[in-house]
């Protein structure tokens, strides 16, 4: 996956809504070989109000600040074609500046590549985790940590599925089902000398080999789940397995609108 949080320069907010979904959606990502689906999400500013936790040090920090990055962008690239893509996509990014079709009024708050090790579901039988950026699924939750000691990834996932992703998937008091209806898990990757390279600035880094991530796929607005995304993340705390460095909600974009854009600081 390329997961991309980005904020347009402010006075910019339109212009850079327009290029990103109308060009650069397109032609610096989805016509590349072996990506087979993308979307773009947006976190307005009450959506950035939510995000926790504060006071992560700099050199751990996802988004930094906290409410760096209104516009996520993510793609899922076919498993066993990602360098074929992304050699494609390194040299695009360069053609496409080139020739003046990039947008110097943005800035990057974390772009990075991430692969996939499985998806757990509420529902056996539910969306299937390669379509989950063509489902439209109401809201997004990401969630970064860095996992503590000797805990593995594997080791991560296994709590999970066996600790919190009960809680997590439980229909509430009254009934209703949980808003979360898929949990991805990613880790990030790396990269190796000028695999990495880019003609701006890509903001925070990767990580180290002890981070992973979460994509929480929600059927309901992020808002009104929040409170059990903050049960999850206090959960993760308790477990000592890991520490939360970034939880971020965003709604979808709606492609063709200016929507939201006059929401974001």
């Amino acid at each position: 996956m390329l997961f991309t949080l980005v904020d347009p320069s402010p006075g910019h907010e339109v212009a850079y809504n327009r290029w990103y979904e109308r060009d650069h959606f397109y032609s610096g990502c989805m016509i590349g070989p072996w990506l087979f689906a993308g979307r773009r999400w947006v976190a307005t500013r009450d959506l950035k109000d939510l995000r926790i936790p504060a006071g992560v040090p700099e050199d751990a920090a996802v988004a930094h600040p906290l409410d760096a990055g209104s516009y996520l962008a993510t793609y899922f690239i076919h498993a066993g074609h990602e360098a074929e893509h992304f050699a494609w996509a390194n040299k695009q990014v360069f053609e496409l500046y080139g020739h003046g079709r990039g947008f110097e009024e943005r800035h990057h708050a974390h772009t990075s590549l991430y692969f996939t090790t499985g998806a757990t579901h509420r529902d056996p039988d539910g969306v299937p985790a390669h379509m989950a950026l063509d489902h439209p699924y109401a809201g997004l939750v990401s969630l970064h940590v860095d996992r503590e000691g000797d805990t593995s990834h594997p080791d991560w996932v296994a709590w999970f599925e066996r600790d919190a992703a009960p809680a997590l998937f439980a229909d509430g008091s009254d009934g209703t089902p949980s808003p979360v209806d898929q949990v991805q898990h990613w880790r990030p990757i790396i990269p190796k000398g000028e695999e990495g390279n880019a003609p701006m600035k890509l903001g925070t880094g990767p990580g180290t080999r002890a981070r992973s991530m979460q994509l929480l796929f929600l059927h309901d607005d992020p808002r009104r789940a929040w409170d059990r995304v903050e049960e999850h993340v206090a959960r993760i705390e308790e477990s000592g397995l890991a520490t939360v460095r970034l939880a971020a909600p965003f709604v979808p974009t709606i492609p063709g609108t200016d929507t939201y854009t006059d929401q974001l600081w």
